[in-house]
């Protein structure tokens, strides 16, 4: 081996110290998050901030704001962070009273939840008990989903008390939830993030996207499209494999029933509770079976969600519990299920799509 200077291998010493001590921190602030969302208790919690300049502030999408998160939690950790809020999002930051906004927690590393980086915060549209409820119902369609593959965003409860740092605006209390970043999501899955081209459904795993077809179905979703990557994420093993279609942001679907929530008029149906099949043209419907077969082991699980929820009406799970069984019984009918999901097909037999509004 050629010689190498004492100070040459002090430096490569420390050099490599400082690279393994990277990697276990990086391990440990993934593994972190993962327990972070695997935790379903609800967080108490107060997020202090200045909110009248953020109101002022909302059509700025990017820019950066400090506040703090105060907390005790279940297990008795006091929560006392500062951190940062980013201003996001397009349809509810002109339309909601707050603007959608990104927690970043990662700062400051002296913080108790540096390690949780940055995660969007999904919060109540308005201050009112019904898009309270909103919340609620959007928050148990990711755990739904959750149910059917690990190939999902997770979730985590909030309890929040906005807190304006100004004394400029009364406080104001509701459920919110944060979602999983999406590297997370691919780190779990063994895979990355595939952001480099905007791919037709149909050059997308067939296996996962007849299952977020038909679970965008049973919601009563049409919000969304692969091509233009609208409330869709795309995860690759590698730049030679083929995506995978991950959805999110469910609060225009049907079962969500949201007042300000309505299908595209090229789709020509009349609310977000009538379905529409919006996945590519299966003419074999026995392709079917697999994905129909993974909604028929959970069922049970996924009525139990909102049957157990003691944070709903009773008159929303009544109906939620219906809208579910609209569901079972189509895709459990062969003659209905034919009517509703061969509908993409064009009827002369060419095999292409021929869907209103489908991108």
């Amino acid at each position: 081996m050629q010689n190498i200077h004492p100070k040459a291998w002090n430096t490569i010493i420390l050099y490599c110290i400082f690279s393994c001590f990277q990697f276990s921190y990086g391990q440990t602030a993934f593994e972190q998050r993962v327990k972070f969302f695997s935790d379903t208790s609800v967080i108490n919690g107060t997020l202090s901030f200045n909110i009248e300049r953020i109101l002022k502030k909302r059509d700025k999408q990017g820019l950066l704001f400090p506040a703090e998160f105060t907390s005790t939690l279940s297990d008795g950790k006091i929560i006392n962070d500062t951190l940062l809020l980013e201003i996001r999002g397009h349809f509810r930051r002109d339309y909601c009273y707050l603007p959608p906004l990104r927690l970043i927690f990662n700062n400051d590393s002296t913080q108790v939840w540096y390690n949780l980086k940055t995660m969007k915060l999904i919060s109540a549209c308005r201050v009112a008990p019904e898009y309270e409820e909103y919340i609620l119902k959007e928050y148990l369609i990711y755990k739904m989903y959750n149910l059917i593959t690990d190939k999902s965003f997770r979730v985590r409860l909030l309890n929040l008390t906005y807190l304006d740092s100004s004394n400029n605006k009364k406080p104001f209390h509701d459920h919110a939830f944060l979602l999983e970043d999406v590297k997370d999501v691919a780190r779990r899955n063994d895979c990355t993030e595939f952001t480099t081209v905007k791919l037709h459904s149909e050059s997308t795993d067939r296996a996962q996207m007849t299952i977020v077809a038909i679970f965008e179905y049973m919601i009563g979703n049409t919000d969304w499209s692969v091509q233009y990557l609208q409330n869709i994420k795309l995860l690759a093993k590698d730049s030679n494999s083929i995506p995978t279609t991950v959805p999110y942001d469910f609060d225009h679907a049907g079962i969500v029933d949201a007042t300000y929530a309505k299908p595209a008029e090229e789709l020509q149906i009349s609310s977000t509770r009538q379905r529409m099949y919006r996945g590519y043209c299966v003419k074999d419907m026995k392709q079917f079976d697999p994905a129909i077969a993974a909604f028929n082991s959970i069922k049970k699980d996924i009525y139990s969600l909102y049957q157990n929820n003691l944070l709903l009406s009773e008159k929303y799970k009544k109906s939620t519990i219906k809208f579910l069984d609209e569901f079972y019984a189509t895709i459990n009918n062969l003659k209905n299920f034919e009517k509703d999901f061969s509908y993409p097909c064009d009827p002369n037999g060419t095999g292409n799509i021929i869907i209103k509004g489908l991108k």
